[in-house]
């Protein structure tokens, strides 16, 4: 009997169960709910004073430079210069063997000094030889060869004193001396060896302070700045010389300014650029050390007119679309708008300009522009905007100051 009590309430429960499960099927789904929108940082471009500019390339390149060539024959007997040293003008750098040149400057004055005895014989006999003609003791022809001895005797004794004037300049040269300030390189031959007249090169010398930097500058580039000088926008500095500044391998931004002295009259139709040069100075730092040698490498930055009125955004906020550049603006309905932009140069803080006008669509002070997450966004969607101050590099929040833009 309680076996058949257990199936009873066994099958009950079964039962029960499979109701249960059927009500279940037929239950409402809960509700979804919508999904959120995604939050996206966004700031407003920093406004600020910019210079335009460009940046080029170039070499240093000495104001003087001179190739020290032996100006007589001879053998080397002297190098007083320690290589590589700084050297003044006039100082002794080579010395060939005077003695033949001595002997040769003895030499002619020796025959200066016949040459003037004969002069003066020779002015004697003229004097004489007028007398003559005035008693009629001589024919006027006799009397017209005395005088042509005398002029003779005057050549001769000019043609000694050029010669020891000769003599004398080459002694001199003998004496291989710096015709210039600066820095002397290596020796190209040493002592004993022969040397011959304007063709041995001994060694060179380039001048330190100031240096020559030398850039080539694209047609484009020539234009805005010749534009721009039109109008007004650039004005001389001083002695008409225009400011450019100038950095090295090793150095961060442009610290070294100097001004731009020459412009070449012809551009190059290969290159199409024209080439620039900037005078830098170079003074002796610690230790006797200057920075700047010839032929080194540099970057040039040449800022083209006055400072105006700019806007910049971080440069990862631009996107580029086939070569058009544009950013993300959220506007007040919390939606994504593409706007086209023309981008200026990226400044050292990592923010670069815009260049806005008068269009309807130019990007505005008060846009708030989408500056991080913008592969996750797209134009006319919906965003919940976490406004924050523009970035910069080297800081999450702020824009740090910028002096200068460029193309």
């Amino acid at each position: 009997m309680r076996l058949r009590m257990a199936h009873g309430y066994l099958a009950v429960l079964l039962a029960a169960t499979s109701l249960a499960a059927i009500g279940g099927c037929h239950q409402q789904p809960a509700e979804l709910a919508p999904p959120q929108a995604p939050a996206v940082p966004v700031s407003k471009p920093v406004q600020q004073q910019v210079t335009d500019f460009v940046d080029l390339t170039g070499r240093t390149d000495a104001v003087e430079a001179v190739n020290i060539i032996a100006r007589v024959t001879g053998y080397l007997v002297q190098m007083p210069f320690r290589e590589g040293s700084e050297v003044k003008k006039g100082q002794l750098l080579f010395e060939i063997d005077p003695r033949p040149y001595a002997d040769q400057l003895r030499l002619g004055q020796a025959q200066l000094a016949n040459n003037q005895a004969q002069k003066k014989l020779a002015d004697a006999n003229f004097r004489r030889a007028g007398e003559l003609l005035a008693n009629k003791s001589i024919s006027q022809q006799e009397y017209e060869q005395f005088g042509a001895t005398k002029d003779q005797a005057a050549a001769q004794v000019e043609s000694a004193q050029a010669t020891i004037a000769i003599d004398k300049l080459n002694l001199d040269f003998c004496h291989v001396t710096s015709p210039i300030d600066g820095r002397v390189s290596r020796y190209f031959l040493t002592i004993g060896n022969l040397v011959n007249q304007d063709q041995t090169l001994l060694t060179t010398v380039v001048s330190q302070d100031p240096m020559y930097g030398y850039f080539d500058a694209d047609e484009p580039t020539l234009l805005r700045v010749r534009r721009a000088l039109a109008e007004g926008k650039i004005k001389p500095a001083v002695a008409n010389k225009n400011p450019v500044l100038m950095g090295l391998q090793d150095e961060d931004g442009f610290p070294h300014v100097g001004t731009i002295d020459f412009i070449n009259n012809q551009v190059n139709p290969t290159t199409g650029s024209i080439t620039v040069r900037g005078v830098f100075p170079n003074p002796i730092l610690s230790q006797g050390v200057r920075l700047l040698s010839p032929g080194m490498f540099l970057r040039i930055r040449l800022p083209i007119g006055q400072p105006h009125s700019a806007l910049l955004v971080i440069d990862r906020a631009i996107g580029s679309d086939q070569g058009l550049k544009y950013v993300y603006v959220v506007d007040a309905k919390n939606l994504v708008q593409y706007r086209r932009v023309v981008t200026g140069a990226l400044q050292e803080n990592g923010l670069r300009v815009i260049e806005t006008g008068s269009k309807p669509d130019d990007l505005k002070p008060d846009d708030w522009v989408v500056v991080g997450a913008i592969q996750q966004v797209r134009p006319r969607m919906e965003v919940r905007p976490d406004q924050e101050p523009m970035p910069t590099l080297g800081s999450s929040t702020g824009a740090s100051p910028s002096t200068s833009s460029g193309k």
